[in-house]
C-alpha cells in the first residue's frame, strides 16, 4: 500500500510512502497530509470467507489484504489489544433498534469513546516502530474531547514515546477533561489553551511543519508525530469496522451479502466518515452515508450546496462538544481521491486565504453520489435522547445527532445503521437533562441521577476519576504552547 501527497510534491517531503513512513511522518508537501494512491478492491468471496470470524480475524484480514509494512506479530499484539474492551469476544457490539434501523457501539473500550477502537492498536505500533528505528517519538495530538484520553491511554508509559496533549478549556465535559488532567505517567504532558478545538488543531498542524520547531527536536533528538486523524495510522483502523458491522447484520439476518446499507455518522474531523468512505471504495455495499452535525453544521452546508465556508462562521459551544468542529482536516483526502492533488490544493489554498471554496456542479455531484448530511439543534438532540431513552435504549448526545438523518423520509424505509460514538458515561450532565429535566451542578451527580433512573451501573473507569489528584493542571495562551512542549521536552519529564 503507498501514500501519497494530496497538495502534491514541493520537493520537502518523499512524494510516495510506505504506510509505516506515513504514520511516523503524516504532514506532506504545502501543509497537506498523506492519503493512500490507490484501495484494493474486496470482492462477495472475501466477505463471505469471513462471515463468522471473529473481529480480530476480520481485522487482521483486511490489514494483509491492504497491504501495509507492519509485521504481522506485531499487527496481532497490537489487535490483542480489543481484549480489553468490555466483551473481549465482542468489541463493537451491534445492537438492533427496530426493523430497519442498528446501533453500532464503538465506547466499550478503555475511555468509553469510540477513539479506542484507533489508538489501541496505533499506540503500540507507533511505539514498536520508534523502538526498532531506535528512535525517540514526540506525539502532538488535539483534542475535542475524545482523541486526548485516547492517545493518553494508549501511549501511557510506551518506551521511545513522549506525548504533548492540547485540549480547549472549558470545550469538553467534565469527565473528559478529568480523563486527561488525571494523567500522571511521566511521558504524558497534557496542556489546556485559552481557545477553541480549531484553535488546539491549528496550532499542532503549525508546529507539526514548523522548521523552527522540527530543527529544535532534531537537536534533542527526538522525532515529530500526530495521534490526530490527520495521521491515517488512526483511519486505518476506523475502516475495519465498517466491514465487521455490515456482516454483523449478515448474521442477525436483517441482510442478506450483496444488499445495501446506509451509515448514520456524528462528525466534526470527518474521520469517521472517511474511514466508511474508504471501505465504500474497497467495494463494501453502502448506499449513502450520511453526516450527522451539530449547530456547527459546515459540514452539512458542504455536502448539500458544495460550499465550504468559514468565512463568517464562528464555532459554538452545543452539548455535543467533541463536534464543535468547524475545519474538518480528512475532507481533503476525499477531495484528494475524487480530483487529485492539484484541484485538492487549490480548493485547500482557497480555504486558508478566502476562508471558503465552492466545488462546481459536478464536483458537487460527485459528493452528494456518496454522502447526504443533515443537522441537530442542542434542543431536538435532546428530544432524541428522551425518546430513545423511553423506547428502551440511551444514547450520549453526540449519537442522538444521528436519529434525526435516519428518521427522515429518505432513509426510514432503508437498513440504518448508526455509529454511536460515546457512552452517556461521558455527557451525563446532558444526558440527565434530557430523561430527568434536571440541571446538575456537576458530572458526578448527573452520573448518579442517570445511573439510578436507567438502572445502568457507572463503570469503574469513570466512577474513580473524580477522586484522582490532578497533574496537568497548566492552562495557558495559544502564543505559548511551543515552548510549554520544549519546556516538557527538555526537562526529561
Amino acid at each position: 500500500m503507498i501514500f501519497t501527497e494530496t497538495r502534491g510534491s514541493d520537493g520537502t517531503h518523499d512524494n510516495r510512502v510506505s504506510f509505516s513512513s506515513a504514520l511516523l511522518s503524516p504532514i506532506a508537501s504545502f501543509g497537506g497530509i498523506y492519503s493512500p494512491e490507490s484501495m484494493p478492491p474486496i470482492d462477495a468471496a472475501f466477505l463471505r470467507r469471513h462471515l463468522q470470524s471473529s473481529y480480530k480475524e476480520l481485522s487482521l484480514a483486511l490489514l494483509q489484504h491492504l497491504g501495509i509494512d507492519i509485521d504481522t506479530k506485531v499487527l496481532s499484539s497490537a489487535l490483542d489489544l480489543y481484549d480489553k474492551f468490555d466483551d473481549a469476544a465482542d468489541p463493537v457490539p451491534v445492537v438492533r433498534l427496530d426493523e430497519h434501523l442498528f446501533v453500532s457501539e464503538l465506547y466499550h473500550g478503555p475511555t468509553r469513546a469510540f477513539k479506542d477502537m484507533a489508538l489501541q492498536p496505533f499506540g503500540l505500533i507507533l511505539s514498536e516502530l520508534a523502538q526498532q528505528r531506535e528512535q525517540q517519538y514526540l506525539i502532538l495530538t488535539a483534542t475535542s474531547g475524545d482523541t486526548g484520553p485516547a492517545a493518553l491511554e494508549t501511549f501511557r508509559n510506551r518506551p521511545n514515546i513522549r506525548v504533548a496533549c492540547l485540549y480547549p478549556d472549558g470545550g469538553t465535559s467534565d469527565v473528559q477533561r478529568l480523563q486527561m488532567v488525571t494523567e500522571d505517567a511521566p511521558n504524558l504532558k497534557v496542556i489546556g489553551i485559552h481557545g477553541n478545538f480549531d484553535d488546539a488543531q491549528s496550532a499542532l498542524k503549525s508546529l507539526l511543519s514548523s522548521p523552527n520547531f522540527n530543527r529544535r527536536l532534531e537537536q534533542l533528538g527526538i522525532s515529530l508525530s500526530a495521534a490526530n486523524s490527520v495521521n491515517f495510522g488512526r483511519i486505518i483502523f476506523q475502516m475495519l469496522y465498517q466491514f465487521h458491522c455490515y456482516l454483523a447484520l449478515v448474521r442477525q439476518r436483517a441482510i442478506e451479502p450483496g444488499d445495501e446499507v446506509v451509515l448514520h455518522i456524528p462528525s466534526g474531523n470527518f474521520g469517521n466518515a472517511l474511514g466508511a468512505y474508504y471501505a465504500h471504495r474497497m467495494g463494501l455495499p453502502i448506499a449513502k452515508i450520511v453526516i450527522a452535525s451539530n449547530a456547527n453544521n459546515v459540514l452539512t452546508e458542504w455536502i448539500n450546496s458544495g460550499c465550504y465556508d468559514l468565512s463568517k462562521r464562528d464555532l459554538i459551544a452545543t452539548t455535543s462538544p467533541a463536534m464543535d468542529i468547524l475545519k474538518s482536516s480528512n475532507v481533503e483526502r476525499v477531495l484528494f481521491d475524487l480530483f487529485g492533488p492539484a484541484r485538492n490544493r487549490e480548493l485547500m489554498q482557497q480555504l486558508d486565504v478566502d476562508g471558503r471554496y465552492q466545488l462546481d456542479q459536478h464536483e458537487h455531484q460527485q459528493i452528494t453520489n456518496i454522502f447526504a448530511a443533515d443537522f441537530c439543534t442542542d434542543e431536538e438532540g435532546e428530544q432524541y435522547i428522551r425518546q430513545v431513552f423511553e423506547q428502551g435504549y440511551l444514547v450520549d448526545p453526540h449519537t442522538a445527532t444521528c436519529f434525526k438523518t435516519c428518521r427522515s423520509a429518505r432513509f426510514k424505509d432503508e437498513v440504518n445503521i448508526i455509529y454511536s460514538t460515546a457512552e452517556w458515561t461521558k455527557f451525563a450532565a446532558v444526558v440527565d437533562n434530557a430523561i430527568n429535566a434536571n440541571q446538575p451542578d456537576s458530572d458526578q451527580a448527573a452520573l448518579q441521577s442517570v445511573s439510578t433512573t436507567a438502572g445502568i451501573e457507572v463503570p469503574e473507569v469513570i466512577a474513580r476519576l473524580f477522586d484522582k489528584p490532578i497533574a496537568h493542571p497548566d492552562i495557558i495562551e495559544k502564543q505559548a504552547i511551543e515552548s510549554e512542549i520544549l519546556k516538557f521536552l527538555e526537562s526529561g519529564n
